[in-house]
């Protein structure tokens, strides 16, 4: 049977804290008030699901041979583009073969685990091994319970065949049209229903129902579940689906909402990689996606889990906060209000196309160039070396440096220049080992910067097109602090 053999995660540093909101909307809605504690994630103007998604891929892949991935699958509810492949913007960032299959899945909160049951099948098909993403940017109407209730996250494993740290004992799954949300197309907010029906006829049935089966199927009793994970909008509703199939109440999974909030379809995945951290091996594991039906799957962790970690983990990331208390903050940022933005930012951000085709290897992927005489490395890749000494011409070979860590050179605080979290940073990079890049500096926050400072490099989003709807990414330098936050 296959296995997972590598698993990451990836959640935005900016925290929303839920009591601000309560404060600056509470007069409108004051039975919200039992929501208003804790903090939960949200993205920052530049993020979305594919950049959130090569996050969690690198966290995953870290210090891993990538040339064995054959697929790459994105599941998510809030795509960033309806007609254009997200799961290949992400393969190209990743700096994959051109014979990686691509594949986007979408439609429910379930997406994921569904994309999970694909990749385990599939790599047992022999299609080769699966990076299966999961990533959610959600939006939510200010004012409303899900504002709350709500995260953004993302999280990603690598299926192979073999055990790997964690194998698959078995899924099952039901196809139901429970409608406890939707989103139209078209729209921005999901319409959902009443919380109680949903809780008890949703969770309380359906899920309980499709647990039981499951248990039947694969003859595995509900005592012996070591984990139980389950992503849910709506607090306790784990510990009451565990307590009617007999599961015992320890192994019901923390969902992080005090921390993070419900990142829709990610959920799942975000909690499987963090209970995966801290997993000891012969311990089983029930994973549940509920939308649209319920998936069911079952993994024992092997002894490869005591030492299989992340580069930062879901447990790194949720330590390398910054929370926001300001609710106008968090709402512009969010895309929810816009600001007088002023003349500078008058820019036509038209996308050629042609220019991208053929320069998404620099662009998505960062890929310099090294001098196969000289051994310089500049970025971008030219014909002409930028080496004086050695005068050489078309000796440059693919030099990836996404994966690199640099250092700041020089750098300035521009308040000038239009961005949406003012001000602009930007400065000299230098990479270890060689090459130096003139980039945006971002996720700065009240630390400030310093020359010298450790950065890493983070795939944002590098301007949107608003006439014609278009989102253009490249790479950012942002201050490496998740080294020092891993658990």
């Amino acid at each position: 049977m296959p296995g997972i053999h590598a698993f990451g995660g990836y959640v935005p540093r900016l925290r929303l804290q839920r009591a601000s909101a309560y404060a600056a909307t509470g007069w409108f809605a004051p039975g919200l008030k039992g929501l208003a504690t804790g903090e939960r994630s949200f993205c920052s103007w530049d993020e979305d699901a594919n950049t959130m998604g090569v996050e969690a891929a690198q966290d995953c892949l870290a210090s891993r041979d990538r040339s064995s991935v054959a697929r790459v699958i994105l599941a998510s509810t809030s795509h960033t583009f309806a007609d254009r492949q997200n799961s290949t913007i992400i393969k190209e960032a990743l700096n994959l073969s051109d014979s990686t299959a691509a594949l986007d899945i979408s439609g429910s909160k379930r997406s994921a685990t569904s994309a999970l049951i694909e990749s385990f099948y599939a790599v047992e098909g022999n299609a080769g091994d699966t990076l299966c993403i999961a990533s959610e940017r959600s939006a939510c109407r200010p004012g409303s319970e899900a504002e709350y209730n709500s995260g953004h996250g993302a999280a990603s494993v690598l299926v192979s065949k073999e055990d790997g740290c964690a194998k698959l004992l078995g899924t099952h799954s039901v196809s139901i049209d429970f409608v406890d949300h939707f989103r139209s197309s078209g729209e921005r907010f999901d319409y959902s229903w009443e919380p109680r029906w949903v809780r008890e006829e949703g969770y309380g049935k359906i899920v309980v129902s499709t647990i039981r089966d499951a248990l039947n199927k694969l003859s595995i009793d509900a005592a012996e579940i070591d984990y139980f994970v389950l992503g849910a909008p709506m607090p306790k509703v784990g510990e009451s689906v565990a307590k009617s199939v007999g599961i015992h109440p320890a192994a019901v999974v923390d969902g992080l909402f005090g921390v993070l909030g419900d990142a829709g379809a990610a959920q799942p995945l975000i909690l499987l990689s963090h209970v995966l951290e801290r997993a000891k091996p012969n311990q089983m594991v029930m994973l549940v996606g509920f939308g649209g039906g319920c998936d069911v799957i079952v993994l024992k962790t092997t002894d490869a889990i005591s030492h299989m970690r992340p580069s930062s983990g879901i447990s790194g990331y949720l330590k390398n906060r910054a929370p926001v208390d300001n609710y106008v903050k968090y709402l512009a940022i969010s895309g929810l209000i816009e600001l007088e933005k002023g003349m500078r930012a008058e820019l036509d951000q038209k996308p050629i196309l042609t220019a991208h085709y053929r320069e998404r290897k620099t662009v998505l992927g960062l890929v310099g160039g090294k001098c196969s005489v000289s051994g310089t490395i500049q970025f971008p890749k030219t014909p002409i070396s930028v080496d004086q000494q050695a005068r050489t011409t078309y000796t440059q070979e693919d030099y990836p440096l996404a994966d690199r860590r640099a250092r700041i050179v020089t750098f300035t605080a521009d308040h000038l220049t239009f961005t949406p979290v003012p001000p602009a940073y930007y400065g000299n990079i230098e990479f270890e080992g060689g090459g130096r890049l003139m980039a945006e500096i971002v996720d700065v926050g009240e630390e400030g910067l310093d020359v010298g400072m450790s950065l890493r490099m983070v795939f944002r989003i590098k301007a949107i097109d608003s006439r014609r709807a278009f989102t253009q990414y490249f790479w950012k330098a942002t201050p490496d602090r998740t080294s020092s936050t891993t658990s």
